[in-house]
């Protein structure tokens, strides 16, 4: 079956406020799904003008039209009346990984919690005692936290918890063996999607069968 692309749009103001950006952003949207160079570039959202990569798109301000941004690697294009449509990158060669929904079946409970000064074990435990089958971590810098929870983290890996290190830090990646030991401890890590995106693939994972940290890290990789 042949597929096109796939473009999310949205708006920040509401149809009955002064210059409301959903009319100008949906005509963009299709302008973009009907343009044959945008196949093979995944899933994108296009608003205030520019084309994001699903992947790395994230909310930067609570009301500004200009919020959405890719801290990572930029737009990938960006849509005027004047010049139609540019693309700033090549659509990618390869082949996507791909993950099925479970038939019939909720996503499995996967939670975040949020580091922060003197955090304890109590929210780790809690998600834990209320049947959490991951628990993605958002985490200072580089995805780290007290010695507490990260100590309450390692004792969830050693029970069969999914543990994904993840960062509450706007932009950037988190890496393996750095300021925490994955390897001993049993932890994944997000690499760039935020707690949001990872706790999303998380979820997938974990339906599609997929628990052992080194193939569940393979997978967060190989989304790069």
């Amino acid at each position: 079956m042949r597929r096109g692309p796939v473009v999310i749009v949205g708006s920040m103001r509401p149809a009955t406020a002064v210059s409301a950006d959903g009319p100008g952003n949906l005509y963009e949207a299709v302008q973009v799904a009907a343009d044959p160079r945008s196949r093979g570039r995944g899933v994108m959202a296009v608003l205030n003008d520019k084309i994001q990569s699903a992947r790395s798109i994230t909310k930067t301000n609570t009301t500004s039209i200009e919020t959405f941004s890719s801290p990572n690697d930029g737009p990938i294009g960006y849509v005027d009346t004047a010049g139609g449509i540019r693309f700033m990158t090549q659509a990618a060669g390869f082949k996507r990984t791909t993950y099925p929904l479970p038939a019939g079946e909720q996503l499995p409970r996967v939670e975040i919690v949020y580091s922060h000064a003197n955090m304890d074990a109590v929210p780790i435990e809690d998600a834990i005692s209320h049947g959490a089958k991951g628990i993605v971590l958002a985490g200072v810098g580089d995805g780290n936290t007290s010695k507490q929870a990260l100590d309450a983290l390692e004792a969830a890996a050693k029970k069969g918890v999914i543990v994904v290190r993840s960062t509450r830090v706007r932009s950037g990646f988190v890496t393996r063996n750095v300021e925490v030991d994955d390897d001993k401890n049993g932890f994944v890590v997000s690499e760039d999607l935020n707690p949001q995106k990872a706790r999303v693939l998380t979820q997938l994972l974990i339906a599609g069968g997929v628990t052992v940290p080194a193939e569940l890290q393979r997978a967060f990789t190989a989304t790069w």
